[in-house]
C-alpha cells in the first residue's frame, strides 16, 4: 500500500519541516499490523516528493482476531494492496504532529498554502456511486480528482487509482485523506468505540461539519453505528450554529426595534423580490434560506418556475418542511430544498439563473469569505447574484444597542458602506460580474441605510 505526498512550493522541501521527517533518511515506524517504511523518491528546491509505503502483514492482522469472514478471507484479501482505514491509522503515528498543526522549527509553515498533490495508487470504492462518490467527497473541498479504474473481477468493489490536488495546508489534506479513505473503503480494520467519534470530530474540525455530505461521511466513517454516529452529527449541528441562523428572528437582546426591524426585513425581501422578477430570471436559489421567509415570497410569484433553497441548518430545513404542507400543491411543486454549505463546490447549484444572499454574509467567519466567493461566483456562477448585509455605520441610530456592538450575537463582522463596496468590487473583478451597491431601508443623510444591497450581474 502506497501514498505519495508531492509539493512544487519553492523550496519544495519545506515538506519536509512540516511533516517533521528528515529528506535524506529512510524511517521505518513498527505498527500492530506491519510496518510504515518512509522516504523521499525526490527533494529538491522544486520539487519534493514524500512517500509511504505500508507493509501489511496478514499475519499480525488477524493474530488474536476470532471474527471475520472465514479463515481463509482472514489471510488472502485486499488489506495489504488497498488504501483503508490501516493506512489512516499510519498516517495518525506517523504524522502526528503534522496533522495536529504543530512544526516547532519552523512554525510558520503549518499554515502555509502549498500546491499538493496526493496519488493513491489503489484505493477501493465500495459503493454503487463509484466514481461520482469520490468527486462528491473530495471536489467540495476544492480538489481535482483523477480517478483511473483499475480492473477486478469482483463486482461489489471498484479499485481506482486515484490521484488529488489542491492548494491547501498539509494538516488540511492529511486530515481530509484521513476520514476520507475509509468511507470511500466502507470499512474498518479495528474496533469503533466512543473513540472514534473524537477522532472523527478532531480530524474533521473546521470543515466536516459544513461539507455537503457530512451525514454520509459520518455514517460510513463510524460504520453505520446509530448511537455514536447520533452524538456526532449533533456535535457537527452545533458546531455550525453560527451559520445556521441566517435569516431567523433578529437577537432582540442585541437590538430591541421591533416595528422598524419588521418593516425593514418586509422591505428587504421586497426589494429581492422585485429586482429578481425584473431580471427576468426563471430559476432561483435563496442561499442560506433559514426557516423560508423568503421563499415564500418567491412562490407567490408565477414567474419563477423553479425556486430551491439551501441551507445547512437541518433544523430550519426540517421547519421549512413541516410549513410547506401548508403550500398550494403549485407552488410545492416548484420548491426544492438542499442541505449544503456556502464554503463548498456543490453541483446542485449550478444552472440558475439568479440567487439571493439575504444577510448571510456576516454569519460567516472572515476567513471563510474567499470560499464562499469561489462556491458562488467561481463555480455556480449565477447570472444575477443579489447579497444583502447589514450597514454598520447605521448602528448608532439604534438606542438600544451598546457602542461598538454588533446587532446580532451570531455577526461576526458588520461591514461599513466602504467596506463592503471595496469586497463587492473586488469579488466582481476577480469572477468577471458587474457590480452596484444600493441603500436598502430609510436612509440617513450621514449614516446610509441600516442595510445595503449587491447587485452582481454576470459580464461574460
Amino acid at each position: 500500500m502506497l501514498l505519495t505526498l508531492t509539493t512544487t512550493h519553492t523550496p519544495a522541501t519545506d515538506l519536509g519541516f512540516i511533516l517533521h521527517k528528515h529528506p535524506d533518511r529512510v524511517q521505518t515506524f513498527p505498527l500492530p499490523f506491519g510496518a510504515a517504511h518512509i522516504f523521499y523518491p525526490e527533494a529538491n528546491a522544486e520539487r519534493c516528493t514524500i512517500a509511504m509505503l505500508l507493509d501489511v502483514d496478514p499475519v499480525a492482522l488477524v493474530r488474536g482476531n476470532r471474527g471475520g469472514e472465514g479463515m481463509l478471507s482472514q489471510y488472502v484479501n485486499d488489506r495489504p494492496y488497498v488504501a483503508s482505514s490501516l493506512l489512516c491509522v499510519a498516517m495518525g503515528d506517523v504524522f502526528s504532529s503534522a496533522m495536529a498543526g504543530v512544526c516547532k522549527k519552523r512554525p510558520e509553515l503549518v499554515d502555509l498554502v502549498l500546491p499538493l498533490t496526493v496519488e493513491l495508487p489503489v484505493v477501493a470504492v465500495r459503493a454503487k456511486a463509484g466514481l461520482s462518490l469520490i468527486q462528491r467527497l473530495f471536489e467540495p473541498l476544492g480538489y481535482q480528482v483523477s480517478a483511473e479504474p483499475i480492473a477486478n473481477d469482483n463486482s461489489a468493489n471498484s479499485y481506482l487509482a486515484l490521484k488529488l490536488s489542491a492548494n491547501l495546508t498539509v494538516k488540511q489534506l492529511l486530515t481530509h485523506i484521513y476520514v476520507l479513505i475509509p468511507v470511500l473503503d466502507n470499512a474498518k480494520h479495528y474496533w469503533i468505540g466512543n473513540d472514534e467519534v473524537s477522532k472523527l470530530l478532531r480530524k474533521g474540525d473546521g470543515w466536516l461539519a459544513q461539507h455537503p455530505e457530512c451525514e454520509l461521511i459520518t455514517t460510513r466513517y463510524l460504520r453505520y453505528q446509530k448511537s455514536l454516529t447520533s452524538a456526532a452529527l449533533e456535535h457537527l449541528l452545533q458546531a455550525v450554529a453560527p451559520e445556521t441562523t441566517t435569516q431567523t428572528e433578529p437577537d432582540q437582546a442585541q437590538v430591541s426595534e421591533p416595528s422598524e426591524r419588521q418593516s425593514l426585513h418586509t422591505q428587504r425581501h421586497s426589494v429581492i423580490v422585485q429586482r429578481l422578477k425584473a431580471s427576468g430570471a426563471q430559476r432561483i436559489l435563496d442561499l442560506g434560506c433559514g426557516e423560508g421567509k423568503l421563499l415564500r415570497e418567491l412562490l407567490k410569484e408565477s414567474q419563477f418556475s423553479a425556486v430551491v433553497g439551501m441551507d445547512l441548518s437541518t433544523r430550519s430545513l426540517a421547519i421549512l418542511k413541516q410549513r410547506i404542507e401548508r403550500l398550494s400543491e403549485r407552488q410545492s411543486q416548484r420548491l426544492s430544498l438542499l442541505h449544503g454549505s456556502l464554503l463548498y463546490r456543490d453541483a446542485r447549484l449550478k444552472g440558475f439563473d439568479a440567487a439571493a444572499i439575504v444577510e448571510v454574509l456576516e454569519h460567516l467567519e472572515l476567513g471563510h469569505l474567499a470560499a464562499f466567493e469561489q462556491t458562488v461566483f467561481g463555480f455556480a456562477r449565477p447570472k444575477l447574484v443579489l447579497v444583502t448585509t447589514p450597514n454598520r455605520e447605521y448602528n448608532q441610530l439604534f438606542p438600544s444597542l451598546p457602542a461598538d456592538q454588533l446587532r446580532h450575537r451570531d455577526h461576526r463582522f458588520e461591514w461599513t458602506r466602504a467596506e463592503f463596496a471595496a469586497w463587492a468590487e473586488r469579488v466582481a473583478a476577480s469572477h468577471n460580474y458587474r457590480v452596484s451597491i444600493e441603500p436598502l431601508g430609510p436612509e440617513d443623510l450621514n449614516h446610509g441605510a441600516p442595510s445595503q444591497l449587491g447587485v452582481f450581474e454576470d459580464a461574460t
